[in-house]
């Protein structure tokens, strides 16, 4: 049996597993992430938490042949220096030699995105295809391609931003300092804003979207659109409705530009389902350029929080 050892690092939290050949998590690590931190310190951190799923598999360090890491930033993969993280407070940090130095192992260093998309290739929603797209709904747009077979990251490592192409002209201000980013739009905050601000123009607290919250507009959440509509109120399903809108037309974007084979999405907004992604398909099948012989499969990626870990540690293959 082989194993493989996969870290997850996040900026709240350092998730690692150990995945067997059937592309399982048969032991798992988890630490808070503490920073900012010296690159020792950080080392430290993912060392002690690595070893510690090991152990939890009742393997050793000497049974993997790999150690895989996903985080954040732009990640020189060749030489595994996380150039830049601003989460994390990286910055041309040598993680692939100094996490070698302190667990005896070779390091193989991807971005987060990226690792994850490699994972739905392999084990998920992504697998089989030859051309493939992850996108992850979260606080902002996460994105990781994947061609040929292959993760692609372009010449200077940062390929695949696909949350920072612009959908509205002069729109929201992103932190990235552009204005009109897809994932001011279509990311979970994305969504909160603009629920927050169908409610203020409609302030009636009748209405069942404000006795949703209690009244309280900072109980928002990503659900609250959709539960409204549910409930057959008009303002929840105008958000909704310009939800998909803008969330389908990033994806037409992403489809027009890359055209895979499969384009998984994943991220806590996609327990809606079918909800979501029917008039998703929709919308892009619309959208899309003509002459496609083959349209882009649309769907739920299947491997959740641990999509990061399977495909980090599975870097190597």
């Amino acid at each position: 049996m082989a194993y493989y050892l996969g870290i997850d690092l996040g900026g709240t939290n350092i998730a690692v597993g150990v995945v067997d050949e059937n592309y399982q998590i048969i032991g798992r690590g988890k630490n808070k992430t503490k920073v900012p931190c010296s690159s020792e310190e950080m080392c430290e951190q993912l060392a002690v938490t690595a070893f510690a799923a090991l152990e939890d598999a009742g393997i050793s360090i000497d049974d993997i042949p790999w150690v895989g890491i996903g985080t954040p930033g732009t990640v020189d993969r060749d030489n595994g220096v996380v150039e830049f993280s601003n989460n994390l407070y990286f910055n041309n940090f040598q993680l692939k030699q100094m996490l070698q130095e302190r667990m005896k192992k070779n390091v193989i260093v991807e971005n987060d995105a990226n690792a994850a998309a490699y994972g739905e290739f392999k084990a998920g929603a992504l697998k089989g295809a030859k051309n493939g797209l992850a996108i992850t709904l979260g606080t902002g747009v996460g994105s990781g391609i994947i061609i040929d077979g292959k993760i692609y990251a372009g010449t200077n490592h940062c390929a695949g931003e696909m949350g920072h192409t612009v959908i509205v002209f002069n729109g929201r201000h992103c932190s990235c300092g552009r204005n009109g980013c897809w994932e001011r739009y279509s990311a979970a905050t994305g969504l909160i804003i603009s629920t927050k601000e169908a409610m203020m123009a409609n302030p009636d607290k009748e209405q069942p979207i404000w006795k949703l919250v209690d009244g309280d507009i900072e109980k928002v959440s990503g659900r609250t659109a959709f539960d409204a509509m549910r409930a057959g109120d008009p303002i929840g399903k105008q958000v909704v409705d310009e939800y998909i809108a803008y969330l389908g037309c990033g994806l037409a974007n992403c489809v027009n530009t890359l055209q895979p084979d499969i384009l998984c999405i994943g991220g806590g907004i996609c327990n809606e389902g079918e909800t979501l992604l029917a008039p998703l398909r929709e919308y892009v099948d619309k959208e899309q350029y003509g002459g496609a012989k083959i349209r882009t499969k649309i769907c739920k990626a299947q491997l959740g929080n641990d999509a990061g870990i399977i495909g980090a540690a599975l870097l190597g293959i």
